[in-house]
């Protein structure tokens, strides 16, 4: 039998979420239906509240940031069961395609659906409908913003009981999106110099990434204090409000080079911050692009010459080349070690029906991540 629920849905964009009753399909084969208790507000979801992100249905069902209680498993779906904790994937893993197999899990080809919001497989497929019949798309296929919500298996990691869901859900997105920027997609080394450009909620742990690496200078950049502040206490060395600041210092203790590494986690990418972070590093430096924008933007004001006389290297990141199936595994072995810092991420935690309070508080600057608790 189908189950009722409530969600935060995009009709239209630019838009406002609103929270309505849905009613959620049991699981098919290789599905599950959880109980979702927590989930991030990440920036991803108001990209496509702002229209920058466009998507392939409306309505639109948002919440890619979860994590939640198995509550119905697929027939003949193998590996889960009843009362299972889980941590969504927003990137789904099919183990078998050319990407999966090269150990690139985080562009597997299953993910080709991810904005129309349907089932992985069959993009007329959805797993969410309105009161009155009306097919609703889930963001990256989870839509986390429901009480209850239907998944693929290839979206879902099975995570260990003791763990808190509502810390858990972070390391789904924010966290290792963030980490993974840092220690594998920028392949921060000791003793390098580091520059995180954007101190949200995935800037923060690019910083936590950077330093668990050994990196001897940290410099987080961001124009909100609170955001400096909280940098520092996970990790930074070093806050500037601007890149001419950051770039200067990066400048004075490498010997007028420049930083090895410029990662970019701000909220809304332009190109003119690509090519302050260009700026900003040496010769052989690198700049990993994490951040997202206006998807129809185009252009990077940067010298190409410099590219090859300086042999510098721009190249961008998604899930921070992490493979969610075993890294998110890690990140909370790390955090239950005491390395990896995931309750001092929450700054906020709200309702379902406050999720609109909750995005103004990240565009005000009060959020390093608010968290929706699900009753």
């Amino acid at each position: 039998m189908p189950t009722n629920t409530r969600g935060a849905i995009m009709r239209e964009a630019p838009g406002k979420w609103e929270v309505v009753d849905l009613v959620c399909d049991d699981p098919q084969q290789g599905e599950l239906q959880v109980k979702v208790a927590a989930s991030g507000l990440c920036h991803s979801d108001d990209h496509v509240a702002t229209g920058d992100m466009p998507v392939g249905h409306y309505p639109f069902l948002g919440g890619h940031e979860g994590a939640g209680v198995v509550t119905k498993v697929g027939p003949g779906t193998k590996g889960f069961e009843e009362g299972d904790h889980v941590v969504f994937s927003f990137l789904p893993g099919c183990g078998r395609c050319r990407y999966c197999a090269n150990g690139q899990q985080y562009i597997c080809d299953s993910g080709a659906n991810l904005l129309v919001g349907s089932r992985w497989d069959d993009a007329t497929s959805f797993r969410f409908q309105t009161s009155d019949g009306t097919d609703v798309g889930q963001m990256c296929g989870l839509g986390t913003f429901a009480e209850i919500t239907t998944v693929d298996v290839r979206s879902t990691v099975k995570i260990d009981k003791s763990i808190p869901l509502e810390v858990a859900c972070l390391v789904g997105c924010g966290v290792g999106t963030g980490w993974g920027t840092a220690v594998q997609a920028g392949e921060v080394k000791a003793g390098d110099t580091v520059i995180v450009m954007g101190v949200g909620g995935i800037g923060i742990n690019a910083v936590q990434g950077a330093a668990h690496a050994g990196a001897s200078h940290v410099i987080a950049v961001d124009p909100v204090a609170f955001k400096r502040e909280k940098a520092m206490e996970l990790g930074a060395t070093h806050t500037f409000e601007n890149m001419d600041e950051a770039g200067e210092f990066a400048r004075s203790v490498t010997n007028g080079q420049g930083a090895d590494k410029a990662l970019i986690t701000v909220g809304v990418l332009k190109g003119e911050h690509v090519a302050e972070a260009f700026n900003a590093i040496g010769k052989g430096g690198r700049v990993v692009i994490t951040g997202l924008g206006d998807l129809t933007d185009v252009g990077i004001p940067i010298n190409p010459s410099m590219l090859a006389l300086f042999t510098k290297e721009i190249r961008g990141a998604l899930f921070g080349d992490q493979n969610p199936s075993a890294d998110m595994l890690k990140m909370l072995r790390l955090y239950q070690e005491g390395t990896l810092k995931l309750d001092e991420l929450i700054t906020n935690k709200y309702t379902l029906d406050d999720i609109n309070k909750g995005y103004e508080d990240m565009h005000a600057g009060k959020n390093l991540r608010g968290v929706i608790i699900h009753n």
